[in-house]
């Protein structure tokens, strides 16, 4: 099965409730690595690698978010694969 590697950007209602911490938890259960922060201007960021359907259930999440939050948009972007990380954490950079 193919690698994939997604950069997501997700606005709303999505910084003080949490999705840093249960995106961690959704992306590790599906077994995707990479990393997700809070951004400047209110959105959050993430990278997310792994097979095809993982990533994508994932970036499926996004869209829904944690309870308390709201999603308004998520734009998701193709870069290529890289096998970079090991594990799915929380970045603070």
């Amino acid at each position: 099965m193919a690698k994939i590697r997604k950069r997501v950007l997700i606005a709303g209602v999505v910084q003080g409730v949490a999705f840093r911490y249960y995106t961690r938890s959704v992306a590790r259960k599906a077994g995707v690595c990479g990393w997700v922060r809070n951004l400047p201007d209110g959105r959050v960021e993430a990278v997310f690698e792994g097979e095809q359907p993982d990533v994508q259930t994932v970036v499926n999440w996004c869209e829904l978010g944690p309870p308390g939050g709201r999603v308004d948009s998520v734009q998701a972007f193709t870069e290529p694969y890289r096998g970079e990380f090991a594990d799915f954490d929380i970045a603070f950079f």
